[in-house]
């Protein structure tokens, strides 16, 4: 045979269609690790290969498209890479024979990469050269990556197998009906970088079906000389008695595998819910398409490639530009707290809990009264517990109704990426500026056992979420009109069992954008001193977290229940020697007041979280020492 990419310039090919599709039709279940399947039941594996091979597949995708240490991880086979990879490239190669190419297919990790997530990029690149590895030892003809919804992890993956092999990279990205990738980046940027970092062939694939897909290679093919490929659904799938049907029908696909050869693709296949006869039917009708090319049909011959776009062309109506300057706020220009914190003033800050049920009249009362004793900013946690008032409502409601400005904790836990950004465009609308990333807290709460979370991304990956907001742009890219002003902050913990750790992380938060940083509280200086001496050169200011005792059963649960937190054995010791219950509640705020004084000169300013709504117990903390 000859090689893939020869191949591929002389005629299109058709690639296979579905796996997933296929092997649950065979009555595999969903739940099962379906990569495993290349060792535990090869035989089924073949037999689907076989299937399409039969129907005219010129290209077969190995069944390994999430068969990376981290998703296998998952199902306790973390060590059993290599064995999946190079068995699945091997039952490809004995169903392919010498009439089709094998493509190791490779899908995304599951995880955030950096800038959203945990990972780093470097690291995001051994996972994929020990999966692009095991695929090349079991002898594929080219790799394809797959289904990728982040232009950051797709770099990684192409550097990744072009770092240790030069068979052939099909590169293709899953995008929404708009044409844009589903973290937002338009065709018209992930296309070009695709092509720069190396790989042959750029496409799209999954997600959508054949019609909106069409319509994004055209914009594809206008920005882009690499050769193009095109995997569709076989349109959306429907709920029909609990199970997810795909209704396009074969000669519908192999309809729209004509229009893609004609606008330029080299390799058509099929995504999910294409079955062999969708691939049988679309491969009649690329042969036709060949076909007519080699005669030198014009009916049937390719279209001619338009010219590159540049900047300032207009494509599908949309005009590719160089983004405006952008002027960036200013931090002292975001809000009252982030002037006082940029003039070097001592601020005060109360925690105040959203009510339960939907009437906030009571904590909007209290935030008056802060506002009058002279507290600058009123700050809105965003906790698990339900039912409560949304953290974002609260926050707004304050800044209506007492006056006083808020800084509203932003969690990760409840929120993908999209809806993160979506909320975060509609706080600032409504007037909210500063922020503080948090990741969230994931457990059991409450009356709502069941109850999930997303953690789409981490508090760092937040952090340079709203820094790019700030800079006028989106998670993909795109220029939003005017930037946000928002005032990043974060969160460190004195308290952190692995102090490594939570510095290094503090460092990423900083890089990432962050102006400043409230502790978790603490409750005695030396907790306090060992974190300040190694972030303090990180240059933002640092405000501390307090929270008074209000008796001798809550220092205890803190010291004893609370991930995170050290209660040392001299202060519980004060709260133990206390006469009685009002005796243990002064003695909670003397600790603090005590704490506070001890480390005023380290910081720029203090977050009280008084129990539940007492903001007595804040307020006697600052008058104490005269705040």
């Amino acid at each position: 045979m000859k090689s893939f990419l020869q191949a591929l310039d002389e005629r299109v090919l058709v690639c296979d269609g579905a796996m997933g599709t296929m092997l649950y039709a065979k009555g595999v279940f969903i739940n099962r690790c379906f990569d495993s399947l290349n060792v535990m039941s090869a035989d089924t594996v073949a037999e689907i290969h076989q299937d399409y091979v039969r129907a005219g597949a010129d290209v077969l995708e190995t069944n390994t498209f999430g068969a990376n240490r981290i998703k296998l991880r998952s199902f306790g086979l973390g060590d059993k890479v290599r064995e999946i990879n190079v068995e699945g490239a091997r039952i490809a190669r004995r169903a392919a024979r010498e009439q089709a190419y094998v493509a190791g297919a490779i899908g995304p990790l599951g995880v955030r990469i950096e800038p959203w997530g945990k990972m780093g990029t470097d690291e995001a690149e051994a996972y994929f050269r020990e999966q692009a590895a095991a695929l090349v030892e079991g002898g594929v003809d080219l790799v394809i990556l797959e289904t990728f919804r982040d232009l950051n992890e797709m770099g990684a993956a192409i550097a990744a197998v072009r770092g240790m092999s030069r068979l052939p990279i099909v590169a293709q990205m899953t995008i929404e009906d708009d044409g844009n990738s589903l973290d937002g980046t338009p065709p018209e940027q992930f296309a070009p970088e695709m092509e720069r970092r190396g790989a042959d062939v750029i496409g799209v694939n999954c997600s959508i079906g054949p019609a909106h897909m069409l319509e994004t290679v055209e914009r594809i093919a206008a920005v882009t000389h690499a050769r193009l490929s095109a995997q569709p659904n076989a349109g959306r799938p429907r709920d029909i008695e609990g199970r997810n049907i795909y209704l396009s029908s074969p000669e519908y696909l192999a309809s729209y595998a004509r229009r893609f050869a004609l606008q330029g693709v080299r390799l058509v296949g099929g995504c999910c819910g294409t079955t062999p006869e969708h691939i049988r039917q679309m491969k009649t009708a690329i042969k036709q398409v060949n076909v007519g090319k080699s005669a030198g049909q014009s009916g049937g011959s390719e279209r001619t490639r338009p010219p590159l776009a540049v900047s300032g062309s207009a494509i599908g109506g949309r005009v590719l530009s160089e983004p405006a300057d952008v002027v960036v706020v200013p931090r002292a220009e975001k809000s009252q707290f982030a002037a006082a914190l940029a003039a070097g003033r001592f601020v005060t800050v109360v925690e105040l809990l959203p009510p339960k049920g939907f009437v906030g009249d009571d904590v909007i009362e209290l935030a008056r009264t802060l506002k009058v004793r002279g507290v600058d900013v009123v700050n809105i946690p965003d906790g698990p517990r339900g039912p409560r008032m949304s953290a974002l409502a609260l926050a707004v409601l304050v800044q209506q109704k007492a006056g006083i400005e808020t800084v509203l904790q932003f969690s990760c836990r409840d929120r993908n990426l999209l809806g993160m950004q979506s909320d975060l465009l509609g706080a600032h609308a409504m007037g909210i500026r500063n922020l503080v990333s948090v990741t969230g807290n994931a457990r059991m709460v409450g009356d709502y056992p069941d109850a999930t979370a997303v953690f789409d991304v981490d508090s760092v990956g937040l952090t340079n979420v709203i820094t790019r907001l700030n800079q006028g742009l989106d998670i993909g890219g795109q220029g939003i009109g005017a930037p946000t002003g928002f005032h990043i902050g974060v969160m460190v913990n004195p308290g952190a069992e692995d102090l490594d750790s939570e510095v290094r992380r503090f460092e990423y938060k900083v890089d990432a954008g962050a102006e400043f940083a409230i502790t978790r509280p603490v409750f005695d200086a030396g907790t306090f001193e060992r974190l300040h001496a190694r972030i303090a050169s990180a240059g933002i200011p640092i405000l501390a977290g307090l929270r008074p005792f209000e008796s001798v059963i809550d220092a205890e649960f803190m010291a004893n229940e609370v991930p995170g937190v050290r209660v040392p054995n001299h202060v519980l010791e004060r709260m133990r020697a206390a006469k009685d219950a009002e005796a243990a509640a002064a003695e909670g705020i003397a600790i603090a007041r005590d704490t506070l004084v001890a480390i005023r000169g380290n910081v720029q300013g203090v977050q009280i979280a008084a129990p539940g709504i007492r903001i007595d117990a804040a307020l006697a903390v600052l008058d104490g020492i005269g705040v």
